[in-house]
């Protein structure tokens, strides 16, 4: 008699829910007798199965779970999960592979599609993948900033698919109800930054964001409020907005953020994200700046900052987590859709490396 333990094989797991789809309930000595497999290997699988809330063991075997069973399907008999985001080589990719990973470990696959940041409606890429395939769930991060946006959770919603934000905040209409999302703390990042600083010993600090989005609104909002209980007032910051690297204007308008912080005399510097931060230091350095001599800076996002000459200090929101976050919470809803809604918040963490330092 072959033991099969671990991962649950696909098939056998296939063969596991079909049966219970279609007898209401399975039993341990029926299952033995069709796989040929142990006692102690079906309990294991009917163990991993309630885990994912797929079905809630009995004595002696499995029945549905209170929601009834899950939607599963694909070309391969196993559960699809879509996943739509705005960018497959920025921010991102951390998180699809963290979804893709635990995905394939419960034996389901992920329809992934790349969106951009500029697109201002998700509606007809989210129709075609429902179209494509049949999806048990969705794992979506719409532009949450164009006038769309509040038709595109509404046809979420409306959908029947269940879905769950990563790293967006929404409500749907006409109730206002907060839906299903998994996000960083992004302003609690913020706050970790200016603390390292202040203890460090700056006084005179400064913020620069790459675009106004939502991730960069609640970095301003926990910037704003660590400087105000550390005692920094508003004259003392120098606070812009950078043009997107490609920009034509991108490094003359970091020269203006330079002669801004030569001229208010600030000492240290937490830029959105990690691109911008090391043309802030690229430039500081071509002026004679030393890093972290005369400035120190802080990265916010932490994807490449590691790599960079002087490695730099960076808040890393937590990515990994946010995947298998939004994945654990997206088939908790397919299991029990009549639950409510659950917002789960993460915190980032600060990695000191090189580029800070207590000022002259």
């Amino acid at each position: 008699m072959t033991d099969q333990t671990s991962p649950l094989a696909a098939s056998r797991r296939d063969l596991i829910l079909d049966a219970l789809a279609r007898s209401g309930s399975v039993r341990i000595s029926q299952l033995q007798e069709e796989f040929g497999v142990t006692p102690v290997t079906l309990r294991r699988d009917l163990q991993q199965l309630e885990q994912e809330g797929l079905l809630v063991r009995v004595h002696g075997g499995a029945v549905p779970p209170a929601g009834g069973m899950p939607p599963r399907a694909s070309a391969t008999g196993s559960a699809t999960i879509g996943m739509l985001v705005p960018s497959l080589d920025f921010y991102w990719p951390n998180i699809v592979r963290a979804v893709e990973a635990d995905a394939q470990k419960r034996g389901m696959s992920v329809l992934l599609r790349g969106a951009s940041y500029e697109l201002q409606d998700e509606r007809p890429a989210l129709r075609r993948m429902i179209e494509q395939t049949e999806l048990a769930g969705l794992i979506v991060a719409p532009n949450t900033d164009t006038e769309f946006s509040p038709e595109v959770i509404d046809w979420l919603v409306a959908s029947g698919v269940p879905f769950v934000l990563a790293e967006r905040d929404a409500v749907s209409r006409p109730d206002g109800e907060p839906v299903e999302s998994v996000t960083t703390d992004h302003a609690l990042g913020a706050v970790l930054a200016a603390r390292h600083l202040a203890q460090l010993g700056h006084r005179k600090v400064g913020l620069l964001i790459s675009r106004n989005s939502p991730t960069s609104r609640k970095v301003i909002a926990g910037w704003t409020t660590a400087c105000r209980e550390l005692g920094l007032t508003p004259a003392e910051h120098v606070e812009r907005v950078l043009p997107d690297r490609g920009d034509p204007k991108f490094s003359k308008s970091v020269d203006g953020v330079l002669d801004a912080v030569l001229t208010a005399g600030v000492t240290a510097l937490l830029v959105h994200s990690d691109r911008e931060a090391m043309a802030i230091v690229d430039l500081a350095l071509a002026r004679g700046l030393q890093v972290p001599g005369d400035l120190s800076v802080i990265a916010y996002d932490d994807e490449v900052a590691e790599l960079f000459t002087p490695a730099l200090t960076a808040v890393s929101p937590p990515r990994a987590g946010i995947g298998r976050a939004a994945l654990d919470l997206l088939l908790a809803r397919i299991a029990h859709p009549d639950r409510p809604a659950h917002r789960v918040i993460l915190n980032p963490s600060l990695h000191v490396r090189d580029s800070t330092a207590p000022p002259r």
